[in-house]
């Protein structure tokens, strides 16, 4: 693929969608330990169950409108005459299962933080901190954990699949292939069990 400007990037970053290059270029893979941003990414991801990424990113201004800026108590807040209003809102996915989940997610997201202090603390506390290096992948044994965990807590839409994108949008995965000019590798990748 060519990009105007002439850099490599990973194969699916498509060079006719600017919104997505820059996604690409800015955001995904950058650790991310921001718990508004760790949120909205994850409400995000749960979305893209079924559907591709981009077709998420393309909607994203319209779902923060929608949820209120991913602020996670207005969101904890919604109730059943909310998530009405979410279904009727073509901006975003109308997928009634998935406004539901999002919203009974919030809630053990918030749980979460009032454990562990923060969203962030909890989930890079299973790489230690560390980056983990690794591409080609649609899972791995940390996101089996992490899915296992949220699931065992009550979160939905938050298997394995969905939580490897997930890891690999807010960085704590970081999986540019090797042609991208992004592309990191890690002699000291982490090997430990999850």
């Amino acid at each position: 693929m060519e990009y105007t400007d002439h850099k490599s990037r990973c194969a699916w970053a498509n060079p006719k969608n600017e919104l997505y290059i820059k996604y690409h270029d800015e955001e995904w893979g950058q650790p991310v330990h921001d718990d508004q941003r760790l949120f909205e990414m994850l409400i995000l991801e749960s979305f893209q169950a079924g559907l591709s990424w981009e077709c998420v990113l393309n909607k994203r201004e319209a779902f923060r409108k929608a949820f209120d800026g991913f602020d996670l108590e207005k969101v904890c807040a919604y109730d059943e005459a909310r998530m009405e209003e979410l279904k009727q809102d073509a901006g975003i996915v109308r997928n009634s299962r998935k406004i539901k989940a999002a919203v009974e997610n919030a809630r053990i997201f918030r749980e979460i933080v009032k454990e562990y202090g923060s969203f962030a603390e909890y989930l890079w506390g299973f790489t230690q901190g560390k980056v983990v290096y690794e591409n080609d992948k649609a899972s791995s044994p940390l996101s089996d954990a992490i899915s296992k965990d949220l699931k065992k807590r009550g979160m939905t839409f938050v298997g394995t699949t969905i939580i490897y994108a997930y890891l690999q949008a807010v960085g704590v995965i970081c999986s540019h292939e090797n042609g991208c000019y992004l592309y990191r590798k890690e002699t000291d990748v982490m090997t430990d069990s999850y």
